[in-house]
């Protein structure tokens, strides 16, 4: 399988080139502003784009598609249907929870993860290598309060169903390097967690002028942190950038 990756500088969000070498077809899966070297590549080798994939609607995730798309001659755009009513480009192939989908020589499976979006999408391709988005990352799990997030529990239960996949899959998120489902079984601290391998912290603070209880103090995929919080005037649970925290 070729797997090729570009990363926008501002927002560190990835677009993927997915290929078959052997029949020459691929996907492409988010967008990203910066899809051009994909595109190229994608020409430069050959290789027929069959399907253009989106995980979830934020912009940072579908940012020039809808010039990608004209440039590749408008293959068949595929999304879950809650991502399909957000997003600009017709959705032709709605994928849920399980679905496959034969795209040229390679095979696609759905798996659908709430919490970050509620019309999350993860792909798994040909059963090695699962392409996450903003759901579970190297070292640490997507935000819940985004626009159009469905909570805490949601996110909870994608990321550790994920966690159900073979130990060697290849984890590629949305934001920055790679890692294995191996790797985030064993070393990420949410993931630790929801195990019952580490415990949850106690430390009183504020999110938003709202009196909070810090759970869980970890980094993020930006150099920053992420932290998971309850709120006291209402039990909910969130997990928030480290910047929204006052300690």
């Amino acid at each position: 399988m070729i797997v090729e990756r570009t990363e926008n500088p501002n927002w560190l969000s990835n677009a993927y080139l997915v290929a078959d070498p052997e029949t020459k077809t691929g996907v492409l899966i988010d967008g990203n502003e910066d899809l051009g070297p994909l595109l190229d590549k994608a020409e430069s080798e050959g290789i027929e784009i069959t399907h253009v994939l989106v995980t979830h609607p934020h912009s940072d995730h579908v940012a020039g598609l809808a010039e990608a798309l004209e440039r590749l001659g408008n293959p068949p755009v595929v999304a879950h249907a809650a991502t399909a009513a957000e997003i600009d480009q017709e959705v032709e192939v709605t994928m849920d929870d399980g679905d496959k989908l034969q795209a040229g020589g390679l095979e696609i499976e759905a798996l659908y993860t709430p919490g970050h979006a509620a019309g999350h999408l993860a792909f798994l391709i040909d059963g090695t290598d699962v392409f996450t988005a903003d759901v579970l990352f190297k070292g640490t799990v997507g935000g819940t309060m985004a626009p159009g997030a469905s909570g805490f529990e949601d996110l909870k239960a994608s990321v550790m169903r994920l966690m159900e996949l073979p130990p060697e899959t290849v984890v590629h998120p949305g934001h920055k390097e790679p890692t294995t489902i191996e790797e985030e079984w064993s070393s990420n601290p949410f993931v630790r967690i929801w195990r019952g391998i580490d415990a949850t912290g106690e430390e009183e603070v504020t999110v938003w002028g709202r009196p909070a209880t810090l759970r869980l103090w970890a980094p993020d995929y930006d150099g920053g942190n992420k932290a998971w919080v309850t709120f006291a005037d209402s039990g909910e649970e969130a997990i928030v950038g480290g910047s929204q925290v006052e300690k």
